[in-house]
C-alpha cells in the first residue's frame, strides 16, 4: 500500500493524466480485428460482457480502446449479476464478478480465472466540511468523524454487491484493530447511506455525500481523494487472509459469504475467437494497473477445466503480450 495514507486527486491527475486516453497498444487485443476474431466463420461479433459495477469504468475507458472487437458492457453489483445469470435473465459472452465466491454458488461455471484484486478504501470529498474531517482524521482515526455523525457517508448494498458486504467486513475488522473503536459495523451503517455501486462516487459531484467506502480502483480511476485503511482490515493483503476469514455475511438467498482476499473472477460462457481474444486482454491487460486494481504474481489463476487455448493465451509471458497480434490472434 502507499506510505501516504491520503491521496490527492490533483496529484493523481498530474501523475497519470486522463484515464480516457489509456490504451494497450501492442498487446494481444489489438489484433482482434474484423474477420480474424469472430465466430470462426469470418463474421465479427460484438462481445457482451456482464461485469461487476466496479469494473465498468475500466472496461469502457481501458479495455474497449485496447481491442478492435466491438464490446458491449453491462455492469451491476456482482450479487445482482450472479442472480441475473442464474435466473436466465442474461447470458453474456464473458461474465465477470468481484467475488469468486459467487462462482462457487450460485453460478458454478465449469472454469474461471481469478485475475485481479482490490482494496477497500474511504474516499472523501475535500471540498466539503465532512470530507475535510475525514482527511484530517487520517488512517488512524478515520472512523471517529463517521461515528459522531459529522460525515454524510455513502456505501453500497451488501445484498446486491460484494463491496457492500466487504464494507461491513472492514468495519468489523476495524473494531477489533483499533483499541478505542466501538462496534463500527453496528454503529456506522444506516440504510440511508446505500447507493448503487455504479453511481456511488458520482454522489460526490451532486454534493449528496462527503465520503464513501469504495474500492481503491474506483477512487484512483476517477481521481478522488481517499484514505488507505490498514491492510489488516482492507482485504488486500494475503498475509492477513486468516484474519479476514473470521467475519461473514449472509445473503438473502441464505448463502454465507466469509471474508477473504478481494478476488475478481471471469469466465467465457460463449466460446468464440472474438470472446477469447477479448478475454485475454480483459484478464491480463495493463489497463487494470492503470485503473488502480491490484495484481499479484501468478495472475490469472485458474480453477476448473479451463480450455487449453485460453490457458495458453493468458499465461503467455510478458513478451508475447507485446508482440504483434497477428502471431496470436486466432486462439483455436
Amino acid at each position: 500500500m502507499d506510505e501516504n495514507p491520503t491521496h490527492s486527486r490533483r496529484a493523481f491527475l498530474r501523475r497519470v493524466g486522463a484515464l480516457g486516453a489509456v490504451g494497450l497498444g501492442g498487446c494481444v487485443g489489438r489484433g482482434a480485428r474484423a474477420g480474424t476474431a469472430g465466430d470462426g466463420g469470418g463474421r465479427t461479433l460484438t462481445v457482451a460482457i456482464l461485469a461487476a459495477g466496479s469494473l465498468q469504468h475500466a472496461l469502457e475507458s481501458g479495455l474497449t480502446p485496447a481491442v478492435d472487437v466491438p464490446i458491449r458492457v453491462e455492469a451491476h453489483g456482482s450479487a445482482t449479476v450472479a442472480r441475473m445469470v442464474a435466473a436466465g435473465k442474461r447470458d453474456p459472452d464473458i461474465l465477470t464478478v468481484a467475488d469468486t465466491a459467487l462462482f462457487e454458488n450460485p453460478l458454478s461455471p465449469p472454469w474461471y480465472a481469478t485475475f485481479t484484486s482490490n482494496a477497500v478504501v474511504l474516499a472523501y470529498n475535500p471540498d466539503t466540511e465532512g470530507g475535510r474531517r475525514v482527511a484530517d482524521a487520517g488512517t488512524e482515526q478515520w472512523y471517529e468523524p463517521l461515528t459522531d455523525g459529522a460525515v454524510r457517508l455513502g456505501r453500497t448494498d451488501p445484498d446486491q454487491d460484494p463491496l457492500g458486504y466487504r464494507t461491513l467486513f472492514s468495519l468489523e475488522l476495524a473494531a477489533r484493530y483499533y483499541d478505542d473503536a466501538p462496534a463500527l459495523h453496528e454503529t456506522i451503517p444506516a440504510r440511508r447511506q446505500i447507493y448503487p455501486e455504479t453511481a456511488l462516487l458520482s454522489k460526490f459531484e451532486t454534493g449528496a455525500i462527503d465520503a464513501a467506502f469504495a474500492y481503491r480502483n474506483m477512487a484512483v480511476e476517477r481521481g478522488y481523494d481517499y484514505v488507505d485503511l490498514p491492510d489488516r482490515i482492507d482485504l488486500s493483503n494475503p498475509d492477513h487472509a486468516d484474519r479476514y476469514s473470521t467475519v461473514s455475511y449472509t445473503l438473502p438467498s441464505g448463502q454465507e459469504i466469509r471474508g477473504d482476499l478481494i478476488s475478481y473472477g471471469s469466465t467465457i460462457r460463449k466460446p468464440s475467437d472474438a470472446a477469447r481474444s477479448v478475454f485475454v486482454v480483459h484478464t491480463t491487460g495493463d489497463y487494470l494497473d492503470d485503473s488502480g486494481f491490484l495484481r499479484r504474481e501468478g495472475f490469472p489463476r485458474y480453477r476448473g477445466e479451463v480450455p487449453p487455448e485460453v490457458r495458453r493465451a493468458t499465461t503467455a509471458d510478458a513478451r508475447s503480450l507485446r508482440e504483434p497480434v497477428s502471431d496470436v490472434t486466432i486462439l483455436r
